[in-house]
C-alpha cells in the first residue's frame, strides 16, 4: 500500500511560481515512479510530469515544458513540481500518483493523492 499525500496548492497570479510537494509513505514507496496529472473543471485528467523511480529520468507534457521542473528526495521520499510562469490555463486540482507502468497514462497508476488546487488569477 502507497500513501500520496499533496500539498502546496493555492493562489498565484500569472506569471509567479508555485512548488507543489507529494509526500509518499508505504513500505514499497520508493519503488514507484511517480507523476503529476491535473484536471480542470469540465475537463479530463491530463498528464503534466513523472519521474522513474530507478533512474531520476523525468518526462512533461509539451504545454508545462520548460516551465515546470519535477524532482525528488529520497531522504524525505517526496516528490516537488515546480511551478513556474504560471498561466490561466494552468489552474486545476493537480494529482500526484504512483506507478510501476508507463509513465503518460493514468490508467496505469495504481495510488492517487487526494490533489491540491491551483488558482492562477488574472
Amino acid at each position: 500500500q502507497v500513501t500520496l499525500v499533496e500539498s502546496g496548492g493555492g493562489l498565484v497570479q500569472a506569471g509567479g511560481s508555485l512548488r507543489l510537494s507529494c509526500a509518499a509513505s508505504g513500505r514499497t514507496s520508493s519503488t514507484y515512479s511517480k507523476g503529476w496529472f491535473r484536471q480542470a473543471p469540465g475537463k479530463e485528467r491530463e498528464f503534466v510530469s513523472a519521474i522513474n523511480w530507478s533512474n531520476d529520468n523525468t518526462y512533461y507534457a509539451d504545454s508545462v515544458k520548460g516551465r515546470f521542473t519535477i524532482s525528488r528526495d529520497n531522504a524525505r521520499n517526496t516528490v516537488y513540481l515546480q511551478m513556474n510562469n504560471l498561466k490561466l490555463t494552468d489552474a486545476a486540482v493537480y494529482y500526484c500518483a504512483a506507478t510501476r507502468g508507463s509513465y503518460d497514462n493514468p490508467t496505469n497508476y495504481r495510488y492517487w493523492g487526494e490533489g491540491t488546487l491551483v488558482t492562477v488569477s488574472s
